[in-house]
């Protein structure tokens, strides 16, 4: 059975690539693990900090843990450069621990997709900074981002 299209597809030019950017913060802003795990390969492979993860069973498992971490979790992504069927993205996104501690996290991702649009290897390096409350930039009401809320080159990040 042939895996569902997941426009837009490669090859990406500037347009698709920022819109694919865009549709995955918007994805994992909705910190639906299962959703997300859609937009991945059955067979996909990921490096995520210090873990690797393979296939969706795994990302669907991966992520439910994580957004059970990290609270109030807001994500920013931003296209940083693309080629035929790869995308790389910075980002940034913020969340509290139970202890009420707040983060930053600051990362890179590389990207690579199928011929139906879906990705099938994700490798992220990501750094966590603790911040004050005060301090939290991602503040806009709703799950996801509005288009003309400040991007990451606009808040200096």
């Amino acid at each position: 059975m042939q895996e569902e299209r997941k426009l837009p597809l490669p090859p990406f030019d500037q347009e698709s690539a920022t819109q694919k950017v865009k549709m995955a913060e918007n994805a994992w802003n909705t910190k639906d693990a299962i959703k997300i795990s859609m937009a991945y390969t059955k067979e996909s492979q990921w490096r995520n900090r210090d873990t690797f993860i393979d296939g969706r069973e795994e990302i669907v498992n991966f992520l439910q843990k994580k957004f059970a971490k990290e609270n109030e979790y807001r994500l920013c992504k931003e296209l940083w450069a693309y080629n035929h069927n790869k995308i790389a993205v910075r980002f940034a996104y913020e969340w509290v621990d139970v202890e009420g501690q707040w983060y930053r996290s600051y990362g890179n991702e590389n990207w690579e997709f199928n011929e139906v649009g879906l990705m099938a290897k994700r490798y992220a390096s990501i750094n966590d900074i603790r911040i004050n409350k005060d301090e939290r930039k991602f503040l806009w009401e709703g799950v996801l981002r509005p288009d003309t809320y400040a991007t990451l080159s606009d808040m200096e990040l």
